[in-house]
Parts: structure tokens; C-alpha cells; sequence
């Protein structure tokens, strides 16, 4: 049995971080290890078309939500798909692309895991989980900057959005392995937290974490990284928090200690990744860098694990079959 890709799943709301967090990761195991799929290429409608219609990018009924799945079934079991394309710039659908997956897959967007056929396929699912203000304050900078809207624009259009964002985005956090949140700390207001801003990661007992104990023990504990149990709903939970006041040193020392358990990789200096945008300027967060480390760990550690790693039932294919079959006459 060969081994077959890695599909690490990112769901998140508009602007919440994923392709922040996606470039990261892209970046700590090699663009040529990695394959990269927008699950929001998958609308049904330009832009144009939604406004005419009435309908949300962010509703399951304006997306092939029924295409995902078939591709997502594709890249488990290693086989190439025609990707459609969205460009976010105008908000119109282009030129199909096509994907060949590579060892690892990172699968990011809006609706990633709404049916069980597609959270099936994925080895490890995130979900961004900010709060609510300040994933407002990041998509006026991120649409004002790179989309051409107007504060206002942006405002009216979350407002529009709300509605659906309960009911088919924030959901599927449930389905999360991971729940990553970044915060402001409370004395600082969320329009200047920028690289100040705490993360805070819930580890669910869905799949094997790796032993983040280290991280908190005498030899290497640092100020401002703490790992506690919790609880997250009725489930007991491991909670790693990392402030944003977390010195440099002490990130660096962190981040030394994560590189000794990633032996697959070459460490890289830490101002390579852990980069967001603040409208068009490039900034570095130390708690960023040290959670894109540790999903690095996640993806390295399903991958190196086991030497050959199961596959998930085809079942996105068949039920179509299964679905749409009527009976042959005269066979």
C-alpha cells in the first residue's frame, strides 16, 4: 500500500485568518511538498450574480458543495482534480486550474466541513475562531486594502452576512480538531492589538496530539505559555495559551524546542514565517510563528507515524451512483 497525501482542513469565517495561517504553514514545509485549494473557488455565482439573486457567498446553496466532496475524495486518494477558480480582485469565476496533490494538502475556506463526507477525507481539522470584533476589524483592513470596498461597503456586507455566519460557518467549529483564537489582551483596544494579540489553542481528544508538556516543564518553561486541561462544551479539552507579550527570546527558545521534534524538516529562521498583512505592510506575531510550528508538528507527526496510512471509504462517489442509478432493461 503506498502512502497517500496529507489533507490538512482550515475553516474559518471571511477574514479570519486562514490564509494567513495557510501561508505559514506552506512556508515551514516547502512550497514542493504542498498543494493549496480554496474551498471558496467552489461558488456557483460571480458576485454580480449574488447581489442579483439575493444570496450569500456563505451559504451552502451558492456553492458545489457536492463537487467539493468528489474532489476532496480525489485528493485523499491521491488523484489530480480541475479545480474551478474564483478571483476575490472582481469577483468573477475564471479559468479552471489544475491540481495535482502533493504530499501535503492544505484545505482552507468557508464551508470546508458542512457534510460528513468531507470532514471524513481530512487527517486534521482547524478551525479560526477570533472574536467577532476583532475579525471585523481585519476584514475592513483586508477588503479596503485588496478588494476596493469602502469601510462602509464592508460593514453593510458583514451585517448582510451575519445570518448565514451563525448558521453555516461558526457550526462547524464543532467538527474542529483544533480551535485556534487569537485575542487582544484586555488592556489593549482591538484595533491596535496587531502582534500584542494572545493565541489560545484547544486541543480535542479527536485525534493524537502530540505531548505539548515540554513546552511548560522546568528545563524550558517560559512566561507566557501555558498548557492547562479544560473543558470546551461538555468535552475535556487541552488548552496551550501563548501571550502576545511572550518576549522574543523566550518565543525563539519556544520555537527551538518545537524545531527538536520536527526532525522531517530543516529548521528556518522564525522571521520567515509567522507574517500577517496590516493593510499593505508585512508584520511578525511570535505567538502566529509558534502555531503554525505546532499544526506543522500535527501534519509531520500524521505523516511519519504510521507507515501506511488508511484510506477513507469512497463513499462521495457511490452515493451519487447509488443516488441517481435506476434500473438497466433487458440486462
Amino acid at each position: 500500500m503506498r502512502k497517500r497525501p496529507i489533507i490538512l482542513g482550515i475553516v474559518g469565517d471571511s477574514a479570519a485568518g486562514k490564509t494567513t495561517i495557510t501561508s505559514g504553514l506552506v512556508k515551514l514545509l516547502g512550497e514542493d511538498r504542498v498543494t493549496h485549494v480554496c474551498t471558496d473557488d467552489y461558488h456557483k455565482y460571480d458576485r454580480r450574480e449574488r447581489a442579483e439573486i439575493g444570496i450569500t457567498a456563505l451559504h451552502p446553496d451558492c456553492n458545489y458543495l457536492d463537487v467539493m466532496e468528489l474532489h476532496l475524495e480525489r485528493l485523499h486518494y491521491g488523484q489530480p482534480i480541475l479545480k474551478p477558480v474564483y478571483d476575490h480582485s472582481t469577483g468573477s469565476l475564471v479559468r479552471p486550474e489544475y491540481i495535482q496533490p502533493k504530499e501535503f494538502v492544505i484545505v482552507e475556506g468557508l464551508l470546508g466541513f458542512s457534510s460528513p463526507i468531507m470532514r471524513q477525507f481530512y487527517d486534521v481539522k482547524v478551525y479560526l475562531n477570533p472574536p467577532e470584533d476583532l475579525r471585523r476589524v481585519w476584514k475592513i483592513k483586508r477588503d479596503v486594502a485588496k478588494r476596493g470596498y469602502a469601510p462602509e461597503q464592508v460593514l453593510a456586507e458583514m451585517e448582510k452576512r451575519e445570518p448565514d455566519s451563525a448558521a453555516f460557518i461558526r457550526p462547524q467549529r464543532d467538527h474542529a480538531d483544533i480551535v485556534v483564537q487569537f485575542y487582544p489582551p484586555a488592556d489593549v483596544p482591538v484595533e491596535e492589538a496587531g502582534p500584542t494579540l494572545n493565541a489560545r489553542l484547544t486541543l480535542r481528544p479527536t485525534i493524537p496530539h502530540p505531548d505539548l508538556t515540554y513546552l511548560c516543564e522546568d528545563g524550558t518553561k517560559s512566561p507566557g505559555v501555558r498548557l492547562e486541561l479544560g473543558r470546551d462544551g461538555s468535552r475535556p479539552v487541552d488548552i496551550l495559551e501563548i501571550d502576545g507579550s511572550v518576549s522574543p527570546e523566550n518565543a525563539r527558545r519556544l520555537e527551538d524546542v518545537i524545531w527538536q521534534h520536527l526532525p522531517d524538516l530543516s529548521p528556518i529562521q522564525g522571521d520567515q514565517f509567522g507574517d500577517y498583512f496590516d493593510r499593505s505592510e508585512v508584520r511578525h506575531s511570535d505567538p502566529l510563528a509558534i502555531t503554525q510550528l505546532l499544526l506543522t508538528y500535527h501534519l509531520l507527526r500524521q505523516y511519519s507515524g504510521v507507515a501506511n496510512l488508511p484510506f477513507a471509504r469512497p463513499v462521495a462517489a457511490l452515493s451519487r451512483v447509488t443516488q441517481t442509478a435506476t434500473p438497466v432493461v433487458g440486462r
